[in-house]
């Protein structure tokens, strides 16, 4: 069943890493079936409940699914492998659109901010024991949010948008609790989740969103917290609307408990204004980073909420790393300062590209979602013959796979780099690969 890997451990902490391990290293295989629970005691020489234990945190981590009398077997994306690994190369010759980079010819340029900053480290090098955020970030972040309608409240400089949901999660949440994510969804916050011991509760998406029904059903089953892309979302491009606002506040208020995650990776690439729903309940956060507009390489974000989620997140942080780089911060400074990114030009940008495509789409019959930010989202019916055949096309796309729970099948094309000569192939292939299999003759 096993084939050479032997489970291990006297306590139900020592077989679950037991079992992790074997995933992470893929001497245990996705899809592939754990001993009963009686069986694997009786060749450990342990209690059964002791092997339950074991195989309801690996539950609880995502390591692993339960199916009744089918057994425990290792999730199609266990956590500690994560959904990156659902991708396709793209050989030589082939055009890859499924990064989900940012155009490099529509990042600045990093030089003269860094050496600015570095230049005032050296007249006066930050040491332990400073504020750990920049005076001046923290002047202009505000001042971004207050234009944005974000509440008032605290401000902390974390090493980018995930870093503060993981942290956010942990000083709210216990193993075993539930959160409601969008599905389709960012592929590594669903890593995330159970990679944390919680448990993913999938809310559906539109164009304006998490659809409030979805979060009212999640919410009512006992999710303890939910996390929202306000603008950009990744994979579907969707933007909360006014409208979808609303519907979503009046959702959250019959559950002040909630705890609400707000990421704005969006900001300063997309043109549509900001709904924000953070004050809703009593606790929230809102977080925005600059690696869409500046870089992925500028691991920073600043995050706001509640007096209580700042204040435990920070004592966290001190904790631990200490403070995000001051010389970092003092480049983002000078970047947002001095207009490094003409953020109404990038926007157009990306606009452009991504409606060119969703209009040639449409004009062949094939629909497509994209209402903001780098990706078009296409709905397919069969997902894996959509990557092979767009592959043999010449174009390696991102499978649906690393983005969904429960949604059905679709495809994601990053458009940051396409130039309009591109738009007409790319839509042939797209609309070709993801109509029906071209029957077979075995005359």
């Amino acid at each position: 069943m096993l084939g050479e890997y032997r489970i291990e451990g006297r306590g139900a902490a020592e077989i679950s890493a037991s079992v992790e391990s074997a995933v992470s290293a893929g001497e245990l295989k996705p899809g592939q079936l754990l001993p009963p629970m009686r069986e694997l005691a009786t060749r450990l020489g342990v209690n059964p409940n002791t092997v339950a234990a074991a195989y309801r945190t690996l539950r609880e981590r995502g390591v692993v699914e339960t199916a009744g009398r089918r057994g425990t077997r290792v999730r199609p994306a266990p956590a500690t492998t994560g959904r990156a690994h659902i991708r396709v190369d793209a050989p030589e010759g082939v055009r890859d659109v499924s990064s989900g980079n940012p155009d490099p010819a529509l990042l600045p340029p990093l030089t003269q901010a860094f050496a600015a900053a570095a230049a005032e480290g050296d007249r006066a090098p930050v040491l332990y024991g400073e504020d750990p955020m920049e005076p001046e970030l923290a002047r202009i972040a505000r001042a971004d949010l207050d234009a944005d309608g974000v509440p008032q409240g605290s401000l902390a400089v974390l090493n980018g948008s995930l870093d503060a949901v993981e942290r956010v999660l942990a000083t709210h949440l216990k193993p075993g609790d539930t959160v409601a994510v969008e599905d389709p969804g960012w592929g590594r916050t669903l890593d995330l989740v159970p990679a944390l011991g919680l448990r993913t509760a999938p809310v559906g998406v539109d164009d304006e969103g998490p659809l409030p029904d979805a979060v009212r059903r999640a919410l009512a089953a006992g999710a303890r917290a939910l996390i929202v892309t306000d603008r950009a979302q990744n994979p579907t491009g969707a933007a909360v609307s006014a409208t979808r606002a609303r519907a979503l506040r009046s959702v959250l208020a019959e559950h002040p408990q909630t705890l609400l995650i707000e990421d704005d990776h969006g900001h300063r690439i997309v043109d549509l204004p900001l709904h924000p729903l953070a004050g809703t309940t009593r606790s929230w956060a809102f977080v925005r980073s600059p690696a869409k507009a500046y870089g992925p390489d500028l691991r920073l974000a600043v995050l706001t909420g509640d007096t209580v989620t700042l204040d435990r997140v920070r004592g966290r942080q001190r904790l631990g790393p200490g403070w995000v780089s001051r010389v970092a911060q003092r480049a983002v400074v000078r970047l947002w300062a001095y207009g490094a990114v003409d953020a109404a030009a990038v926007a157009t940008a990306y606009g452009r590209r991504r409606d060119a495509l969703i209009d040639a789409l449409a004009r062949r019959g094939t629909t497509a979602h994209g209402r903001s930010g780098m990706n078009v989202w296409v709905p397919v019916p069969d997902e894996t013959g959509a990557v092979s055949r767009l592959l043999h096309a010449g174009w390696a796309v991102a499978p649906g796979a690393r983005f969904r729970l429960s949604a059905p099948p679709g495809i994601r094309i990053t458009v940051s780099t396409l130039k309009p000569q591109d738009i007409a192939p790319l839509a042939n292939a797209v609309a070709t690969a993801v109509g029906p299999a071209p029957a077979r003759s075995y005359a």
